[in-house]
């Protein structure tokens, strides 16, 4: 599978409880913090509901 790389670029004040869990289980806590994931449906989803919140490139 591919990699993605994923980068937290806003903050999750003001952001409902689910984005902000969304965001810890992808890894995300600070803004700037870089994670890699492979890239499977589950994680898709994830970056899908957060968005407006990360940025993600392919690798």
């Amino acid at each position: 599978m591919a990699k993605i790389i994923v980068k937290k670029v806003k903050s999750a004040i003001n952001r409902t409880q689910r984005q902000k869990r969304t965001l810890e289980a992808l890894g995300l806590k600070k803004i700037g913090q870089v994670v890699e994931h492979e890239d499977s449906p589950n994680i898709l989803g994830m970056i899908n509901k957060v968005k407006h919140l990360v940025s993600v490139e392919t690798k």
